[in-house]
């Protein structure tokens, strides 16, 4: 079980995957609470983006349940779940590389588009949290350094003030320099919004002294979990080698 609040997302004996018949997940159960950081880790193909995903509603369960603050999400979209209070930050810095940064982050709040009122304070809390995008409002967002895409991924997200952040390895692709930046961005915007983060990352190093409760996956499933001051980086590597290993 992890710390924190109230249970806000809950995978319980998931099974799913992209082709019939052939499951990533294999009874996958994990939770992410309120007011924690929820780290999940393990070796490429353990299931870690599927599982966003299937939380997300880009995937369907072919048996066991997802439920978000008690409610099953079956039968939600993506659009349902992000109006409901879960944003998801993906691996790629996927902006529109020609519309302005302001054009952006309005794209990240289009599920209440036409509230002009919601969408004018959003943008201005978002701006008051990363006052870098504020100067660079009007650029083209395709003109940002590899840190700014990666704070305007997360700012968008924010549009909607969510209750859950969903992020896929948020440090992929970056240089070593950009990390503590990107962790820094993270950590502004869990504080700016109050929201619970379950989190994938494969730089499990700089991860694991902010993660509130941890989870290995392996092929699917859960080969280890705790509270994260149980896990170091000798425990995690021996683990990761377990799997590896067989």
């Amino acid at each position: 079980m992890t710390a924190g609040g109230e249970v806000i997302v809950r995978v319980a004996d998931v099974h799913a995957g992209y082709t019939p018949g052939v499951d990533i997940l294999r009874g996958l159960t994990l939770e992410a609470r309120a007011n924690a950081i929820t780290l999940v880790i393990g070796p490429n193909g353990a299931g870690k983006s599927t599982m966003l995903r299937t939380v997300f509603g880009f995937l369907t369960p072919g048996a066991g349940t997802v439920s978000f603050k008690g409610r099953d999400t079956k039968g939600l979209r993506p659009s349902d779940l992000k109006l409901a209070g879960i944003s998801y930050v993906t691996q790629d810095i996927n902006s529109f590389p020609h519309l302005t940064v302001e054009e952006n982050l309005m794209m990240g709040a289009w599920v209440f588009r036409r509230d002009k009122a919601r969408l004018a304070r959003q943008l201005e809390r978002v701006y008051a949290t990363f006052p870098a995008l504020t100067v660079k409002r009007g650029d083209r967002a395709g003109s940002l350094s590899g840190g700014q895409g990666r704070m305007l991924s997360v700012a968008r997200e924010m549009m909607t003030d969510p209750v859950l952040l969903l992020i896929d390895e948020p440090t992929v692709g970056l240089a070593p320099n950009l990390v503590e930046q990107v962790y820094e961005i993270l950590m502004t915007a869990r504080k700016a919004t109050g929201a619970a983060i379950l989190l994938v990352e494969q730089n499990v190093e700089q991860a694991l002294p902010l993660a509130d409760h941890l989870y290995l996956l392996n092929l699917g499933q859960v080969k280890a979990e705790g509270p994260g001051r149980e896990f170091d980086d000798v425990r995690v590597r021996a683990l990761v080698r377990e799997c590896l290993l067989g």
